[in-house]
């Protein structure tokens, strides 16, 4: 597995938007920041340098303008960060974890369900 660059919680946001609309020119991201977000467009160009010097993202110059794509996918990327997540706060307990969300009614009755009815789903496909 390939060694996924860190990103910090204000280049993930800018992520979600190239993983979102791939590939995306640097005003097409500073729109969708700018509705969501307080940030200046100049701290928006900061992250996206950023992206690229970390090789998250790639860039083409299409005419005048910067056109990016990633070189992370979000898939991979989320489920390394999961995974980090869980074996530096529950030891890569995942009974732990969702043991500590239960008992700290962290869980509404509608993910309960869910949860149960995935671990119903897979207790099943186990049995085949």
């Amino acid at each position: 597995m390939k060694k996924l660059p860190q990103i910090s919680e204000a280049e993930y946001e800018v992520m979600k938007i190239v993983w979102r609309h791939a590939p995306v020119s640097t005003n097409e991201i500073t729109e969708k920041l700018t509705q969501t977000t307080s940030w200046s467009p100049k701290t928006i160009q900061t992250l996206i340098k950023r992206l690229v010097t970390k090789g998250a993202l790639s860039y083409e110059k299409e005419s005048r303008m910067f056109v990016y794509t990633p070189l992370v996918q979000e898939q991979e990327y989320v489920g390394a960060e999961s995974s980090s997540f869980l074996k530096r706060f529950y030891g890569g307990d995942l009974t732990a974890m969702v043991s500590s969300y239960i008992e700290n009614d962290q869980l509404s009755e509608t993910e309960l369900d869910t949860l149960r009815s995935l671990l119903s789903g897979s207790e099943k496909s186990k049995r085949r």
